[in-house]
């Protein structure tokens, strides 16, 4: 047991699904994995454990923004030796050619957060994707025909920007999306030499203001990602 999470030692598996929304890791676990236990209730701060394809495959919720997955993040790869983790969670467009609804693969998190510079103030150290888990998740998505897009995103500390033309020139630059974890998973995932990718679903767009989805559709339609992020876990 760990500050954070109750769940015994064993009862985690070491691939596990990390979206943000607790109620997505509830979806998810009863939608796509058998035999699924609910290992966590800490904070209702939901984690499952079950089989996919008869592999042992976990999910759980991690929370809001880089601290609240920092703290899940830590716990369950130092904790419970989780080796291979993945970010299923939404993102806002700042790009003309990705849209609502299609899937981003973060290649890259850029960051506005000091969270890596407090360890690292004279390097701009780069979050980046473990390329065997993104190279898996790319070619099933294809395989699948999911509209998909790799490259990089801005994890933001901030959710209601003062400057969001700001965030809108990034994507004149290639960045496809803003969300707000992708970065401090990828450090963590360095740190501790395990792997880690961030799947994201557009939930809404800057840049193409007229799409949007409700709070409803985000938590249980964007089905998309989960798959590809469960058959990328379970992929030789």
């Amino acid at each position: 047991m760990s500050i954070h999470i109750e769940a015994k030692q064993g009862e985690i598996a070491d691939k596990i699904l990390l979206p943000g929304d607790p109620l997505r890791a509830k979806f998810i676990a009863e939608n796509f994995l058998e035999d699924a236990v609910c290992f966590n209730h800490v904070r209702n701060m939901f984690g499952y454990t079950g089989t996919y394809k008869g592999q042992r495959i976990s999910v759980m919720g991690t929370g809001m923004g880089m601290p609240s997955i920092s703290i899940y993040t830590r716990e369950l790869i130092v904790d419970y030796g989780v080796k291979k983790l993945i970010r299923v969670g939404t993102a806002g467009s700042v790009n003309t050619d990705v849209h609502v609804r299609e899937l981003v693969l973060a290649q890259a998190a850029a960051t506005n957060s000091n969270i890596i510079r407090n360890d690292w103030p004279e390097y701009d150290f780069p979050q980046i994707a473990s390329f065997d888990l993104l190279d898996k998740a790319y070619h099933i998505a294809k395989d699948m025909n999911i509209t998909t897009h790799v490259g990089s995103v801005l994890s933001s500390d901030v959710f209601y920007s003062s400057m969001p033309e700001r965030n809108m020139a990034l994507g004149k630059l290639g960045v496809h999306a803003i969300e707000m974890e992708a970065a401090a998973l990828y450090y963590l995932a360095a740190q501790h030499g395990v792997e880690a990718l961030g799947i994201m679903t557009i939930s809404d767009s800057l840049v193409h203001p007229e799409e949007d989805t409700t709070a409803e559709e985000r938590q249980t339609t964007f089905t998309d990602m989960m798959k590809v992020g469960l058959e990328t876990l379970i992929a030789d």
